[in-house]
């Protein structure tokens, strides 16, 4: 059975992992696109589609960002020199990009969260990563609350052609 890849609204990237969960538990302020640091059997994981980033987030460590929590699996014909699932990994950013996201984060008590994880034209991963603040219940039940009156006007809309 063949993999079903996932559509992207940009034909210049492929799309691994989208974290969907998070739009629905947080609300999105700002997002950066970042690189990461990896080895060479966890890019061939990541082309297999075989990773999550439901349960990751980004944190700031001795003035650089890390993506805790992503599991990649190990690559089975890496045998030896396979890398750990959950491993760490280092975000890569520029300097004026991380003083301007990375400390708004710190500073407001914001969360680093990833969005989606793709391969961009080039080849090279990249990882959407949100400046988030958490969702209260009651944000939640509004959110839920318009998206279905935008859906019953979408299906009277649809009645009356």
């Amino acid at each position: 059975m063949a993999k079903k890849k996932k559509e992207s609204q940009n034909p210049n990237e492929h799309v691994i992992s989208e974290n969907r969960k998070a739009r629905h538990d947080y609300l999105v302020l700002d997002t950066l696109e970042c690189g990461l640091v990896l080895v060479g059997s966890e890019v061939k994981s990541l082309r297999d589609g075989a990773v999550s980033i439901t349960e990751a987030y980004g944190k700031i460590i001795n003035n650089e960002v890390w993506l805790i929590g992503a599991d990649v699996p190990e690559y089975r014909e890496a045998n030896r020199f396979n890398h750990k699932p959950k491993r760490p990994r280092k975000l890569l950013i520029h300097r004026r990009e991380y003083r301007r996201f990375a400390m708004r984060a710190y500073e407001k008590g914001l969360t680093l969260v990833p969005l989606k994880l793709y391969f961009n034209k080039d080849g090279r991963a990249k990882l959407l990563l949100g400046l988030c603040k958490g969702k209260q219940l009651h944000d939640k039940r509004a959110a839920a609350k318009d998206a279905a009156v935008k859906s019953g006007l979408r299906m009277a809309m649809m009645k009356r052609r």
